[in-house]
């Protein structure tokens, strides 16, 4: 299903005048210089292939991409590529002598081989011209050249190199591009029943490396591999295992590195170790750009550095309106989706990659109508939807924004602690989102263990610098409830789980909550708000799990601070009142845990000033 969708997607590139990709059996990679033959086969010049890039807010100079003969597969292995190579393969060059002094010496005589027995077959001045210079050409003496020590230093940084003759590039050569597809296609391949197809082909035996995937090998790592003997079946080796035609493994294989790299106008995201591309089968790239607007409004993920040169500024734009929306509260509905020329049916798919080895593991692979995933993310949004503390935060919460209150806000998302924890939720998250199944039980989990561990800190300035509860958590908390629940017959729950304070609801744990916020308060109005350690900072993560064993006490503290407050007093009075006099719980299961950081959430949410600008348990109003 991933190669087929991945296939049908490469067919709709090739008609897109717009997107620079190879053709079946080319790969488009960078290339450096061009070598510049006489027709007699001598080395006339060696031109530079560079061109212009924005990165960032500077300029810099990168190799032109070409459509080149498709890449051959290697990692230690000698093994040359058609018309084109890094110095060592074209020219014998390298700087990697003092290893192995034959090392350049072998992969020029590779190169020579295979290019001289493809070109012999080739009716063409042009391959009669490489031919000859392969044949003059002589490693021992490339470095004395005077055109190769012109440029011997850039050539030694590994670029790719192309053959002109006088100024034309031998690979537009129809003579020699027809015997190149007749090789290829002429090797040794297997006739097999293609798998995507299913027609009698000749089937690829090693497929084509992905680029591009966060954490995977810079050269490239395989979708499809089989490599040991383990893996063999009935006699099968390697791509005969999964029999794909040469045909459509390049063909996904150039949609896939497309849609990984910076040619594409719709960015990857990022979650944990899972890097999430996206694509609909259609031409217009607006249905990749509103998925990206919805689900990710911040642009959070967006690298300083990311090269925006061949950005589509139409989707781009189209991206930016509908992330606007969201940010501005606005739901984007299906009929103003329609308006702007999108059909709600087409069809859309979302690929989760990580690295595995020298392989790519799939962590999801979803497709729907378009529409039916667009419901489902503001879906999503609608069960995050909690009364904010206050007005300045952001009504609608990233994925992003969710995974970060997975770690300590001491440590940075580059340290190993966030890595760890993304690299098993966020693939789970997405999927939960976009299938609109219940959240990951490990990342409610992981809010709830960092609101046992965190605490209420404040800068120099004054300014909250972390708060142990706060809107993000709280959100999540209740949408996890209320996901749990959605497709049961009762939700035990479901009383708590509302945008704000529900001053009638009596389960033990979200009156526990909610008594422990005023218990807070009434502290900070007797002792004042210069406290070294608050009842919060003390007693919070016991009351949380222990009831029984802590809230006597805070009891008993409270005849003090509410001794002068007859306001909290008769709050204190009426929430154990709601208890009726039943004895406290002496522990509170993980779910009812979540219900009493709702109401203390809710109660002391209520006690805030709804204008309130800055983040902090000291900007408490008298209420």
């Amino acid at each position: 299903m991933i190669l087929q969708a991945l296939y049908n997607y490469y067919q709709i590139l090739l008609k897109d005048p717009d997107v620079e990709i190879a053709e079946p059996g080319y790969s488009n990679v960078p290339v450096s210089y061009a070598l510049n033959l006489s027709a007699q086969g001598d080395l006339l010049d060696i031109i530079p292939l560079f061109v212009p890039v924005q990165k960032g807010k500077k300029t810099v100079e990168r190799p032109l991409r070409m459509s080149v003969p498709e890449q051959v597969k290697r990692s230690v292995n000698v093994a040359a590529n058609f018309l084109w190579d890094n110095a060592a393969y074209v020219l014998g060059l390298t700087g990697k002598e003092a290893k192995d002094p034959a090392y350049a010496q072998k992969r020029f005589e590779a190169f020579r081989q295979l290019n001289i027995e493809i070109l012999s077959l080739a009716d063409s001045p042009a391959a009669q011209a490489v031919i000859a210079f392969l044949q003059k050409h002589d490693p021992q003496t490339a470095r004395q050249h005077p055109v190769i020590a012109r440029h011997l230093e850039g050539l030694l940084e590994g670029g790719n190199l192309i053959f002109q003759v006088e100024g034309k590039n031998v690979l537009d050569d129809p003579e020699i591009r027809r015997v190149w597809e007749e090789y290829r296609t002429g090797q040794k391949a297997i006739q097999m029943q293609c798998l995507v197809t299913g027609n009698i082909e000749p089937i690829e035996r090693l497929h084509p490396d992905i680029k591009g995937v966060q954490g995977a090998q810079s050269k490239g790592a395989s979708l499809v591999s089989f490599n040991l003997d383990a893996f063999t079946s009935y006699g099968l080796e390697q791509g005969s295992n999964a029999p794909v035609s040469k045909r459509v493994a390049s063909g996904y294989g150039v949609a896939l590195n497309y849609l990984l790299s910076d040619q594409n106008p719709n960015r990857k995201i990022y979650l944990g170790d899972t890097t999430v591309v996206y694509w609909a089968e259609s031409a217009d790239k607006r249905y990749a750009s509103a998925f990206l607007g919805l689900i990710n409004p911040e642009f959070i993920e967006e690298s300083p550095e990311e090269e925006t040169s061949k950005r589509d500024k139409g989707a781009e734009k189209f991206m930016r309106d509908v992330a606007e929306k969201i940010e501005q509260g606005k739901a984007i509905d299906l009929e103003g989706l329609k308006r702007e020329g999108l059909d709600e049916d087409t069809r859309f798919y979302v690929l989760g990659l990580a690295p595995n080895a020298a392989r790519l593991a799939v962590r999801f692979f979803l497709t729907e109508p378009f529409g039916v995933f667009a419901r489902r993310i503001m879906q999503h949004y609608e069960d995050l939807k909690i009364e904010k503390e206050f007005a300045n935060q952001p009504d609608y919460l990233s994925p992003y924004r969710i995974l970060a209150e997975c770690v300590s806000p001491k440590v940075t998302r580059r340290d190993d602690e966030v890595k760890q924890s993304w690299s098993l939720l966020g693939g789970a998250l997405m999927r939960a989102i976009l299938t609109g199944a219940p959240y990951p039980e490990g990342l409610y989990a992981a809010i709830l263990n960092r609101i046992r561990h965190d605490s209420d800190e404040t800068s120099e300035k004054g300014k909250t610098r972390s708060v142990k509860i706060n809107y993000v958590r709280a959100a999540y908390i209740k949408a996890h409830l209320l996901r749990k629940y959605r497709r049961q017959d009762h939700n035990p729950y479901q009383e708590a789980l509302q945008m704000s304070l529900n001053e009638s609801f009596t389960h033990p744990a979200y009156v526990l909550g909610r008594l422990f916020a005023v218990l807070e308060k009434a502290q900070r109005e007797a002792v004042g708000q210069n406290i070294n350690a608050t009842i919060k900072d003390r007693y919070f993560t016991s009351a949380c799990a222990t009831p029984a064993s802590v809230f006597p006490t805070l009891l008993r503290l409270a005849h003090h601070w509410t001794a002068k407050t007859e306001l909290r007093d008769r709050q204190i009075e009426s929430l154990l009142d709601m208890l009726d006099a039943r004895p406290l719980p002496s522990r509170l299961t993980l779910e009812e845990q979540g219900v009493f950081v709702l109401g203390y959430y809710h109660q002391r949410a209520a006690f805030y000033p709804k204008n309130a600008a800055v983040v902090g348990s000291d900007q408490i109003s008298t209420n």
